[in-house]
C-alpha cells in the first residue's frame, strides 16, 4: 500500500447504533407504542424495526396490530417517544468519537448518513457535536431511505465522489444493504442479534476500537 492509501478517501458514517447508542432506545419506543395496542414486540417484528425509518415500522404496525389508528399517527408517535429518549441520553459507542478524531485529524472527509428524521439528527448531533462532519443527511433528505441507497449515493455526491471510493460504517443488515447496494466499500460492526450477510464489499468487526485509518483505506484499495 503507498503512503497515500494509508489515509481513506471518505467515510460514511450511520447514526442510530453505529456512532450513538440509540438503537436500543428506537426499540424500545417502538415497543411501548405498540404495547400501547396490545401487541407484544418479538422476534417477527425486528427486521421491521431495527434500522429502518419510522415510517417503515408505523407501516409495519399498522398492518399486524388490530384496530390500528393507522402508519401516519402510528408515526407520529414512535417519532416523539424516540425523540424525548434520545433526549435523555445519547451515548458514543465504544471507539466512535476516538475514530473520528483520527479521520478529522487526518483531514479525511466525512458523511453522517442516518435514516432518521432530522430533528432526532440534529438533537444528536447537538450532544456528539456537529463539527465531525463534512455532510449530514437525514431520511427527510432523499426521496427514499434505506435499505435503498439513495442516502449513501446522495453523500458520495456531495462530496463529490464515486461511492466506490468511499467506505460506509454501518450496524444493521438493513444499513449494510442501503451501502452495499450504492456500491461502497461497508464496515459493518454489528449492535444487535441481526445477521449481516457475509458478502464481497463487507467486513465485520466487533466493535469501531478494533479501526484505524489504514484498515479503512485497504477496504477500498483494488489490491487489497
Amino acid at each position: 500500500m503507498t503512503a497515500a492509501r494509508l489515509l481513506p478517501t471518505a467515510v460514511l458514517f450511520d447514526m442510530d447504533g453505529t456512532l450513538v447508542d440509540t438503537e436500543h432506545l428506537w426499540w424500545d419506543a417502538t415497543a411501548e407504542v405498540a404495547a400501547e395496542l396490545d401487541h407484544r414486540l418479538g422476534a417477527a417484528d425486528r427486521p421491521e424495526v431495527l434500522g429502518h425509518a419510522v415510517e417503515h415500522t408505523a407501516a409495519h404496525l399498522a398492518r399486524v396490530i388490530a384496530d390500528s389508528p393507522g402508519a401516519a399517527e402510528l408515526a407520529d408517535r414512535l417519532h416523539r417517544r424516540f425523540l424525548a429518549k434520545v433526549a435523555a441520553q445519547v451515548v458514543p459507542r465504544p471507539g466512535a468519537l476516538d475514530l473520528l478524531g483520527r479521520l478529522r485529524a487526518a483531514a479525511v472527509p466525512t458523511a453522517l448518513v442516518s435514516a432518521s428524521p432530522r430533528e432526532v439528527v440534529d438533537l444528536v448531533l447537538s450532544h456528539l457535536g456537529r463539527d465531525w462532519f463534512t455532510v449530514t443527511l437525514a431520511a427527510e433528505d432523499t426521496p427514499r431511505t434505506k435499505p435503498d441507497p439513495a442516502p449513501y449515493l446522495a453523500a458520495a455526491a456531495r462530496l463529490g465522489l464515486d461511492p466506490a471510493q468511499c467506505v460506509a460504517v454501518e450496524d444493521t443488515p438493513t444499513g449494510v444493504a442501503s451501502a452495499h447496494a450504492a456500491g461502497c466499500a461497508v464496515l459493518a460492526v454489528p449492535s444487535s442479534e441481526a445477521a449481516i450477510p457475509v458478502a464481497p464489499g463487507i467486513t465485520l468487526l466487533a466493535s469501531l476500537t478494533e479501526a484505524d485509518l489504514p484498515m479503512l483505506a485497504a477496504l477500498t484499495d483494488p489490491r487489497e
